[in-house]
């Protein structure tokens, strides 16, 4: 499978790199989107290579999406072609997992709304007023979404991505 991440400067670090790593050790394609190619730097200091801009990105081309969070989804979620990358995965049935406040992004594609899910506690309010049931839980699974609340909880997270891709 192809496997695209959206994230941007300001990443929490581990809730990009361990992701990507996990994905790879199933064998699947990853891809880091991004204002522009080059490299990201996570709030720690690691980087990542940007595979493509947002600009250059076709969902059609990605059977899973990955929002990992950090402050960069703050930024990100302001990009129209993100908004559309993300609405149109969301809403095609393809996983989704997100983290931290990575459903930052998920709010702003206007997804929400009926579906059950959890993130970091400094966003709870707002991903009940885009209309989902938040739940604190270290992963939860509600049909394509797969979402977790922070770092503590990345073994989860993948656990249940990584079933969700099989």
């Amino acid at each position: 499978m192809r496997v695209l991440f959206l994230s941007a400067d300001g990443f929490e670090d581990l809730e990009l790199i361990y992701p990507l790593h996990r994905l790879k050790e199933e064998n699947h394609e990853v891809y880091v989107a991004s204002f522009e190619r080059g490299k990201i730097t996570g709030k720690h200091g690691y980087s990542v290579n940007v595979d493509l801009t947002f600009d250059e990105t076709d969902p059609d081309e990605f059977d899973a999406l990955v929002l990992p969070g950090g402050k960069a989804p703050e930024i990100v979620r302001l990009n129209e072609k993100v908004v559309e990358i993300t609405k149109r995965m969301f809403e095609a049935g393809k996983p989704v997992a997100s983290i931290c406040h990575g459903p930052q992004i998920l709010i702003s594609a206007g997804v929400l709304r009926g579906r059950k899910g959890t993130s970091t506690i400094t966003i709870r309010d707002d991903v009940r007023n885009a209309g989902a049931e938040w739940i604190d839980s270290e992963v939860v699974v509600d049909g394509n979404w797969v979402s977790s609340r922070h770092p503590g909880d990345l073994y989860a997270w993948m656990r249940e991505f990584v079933k969700l891709l099989r």
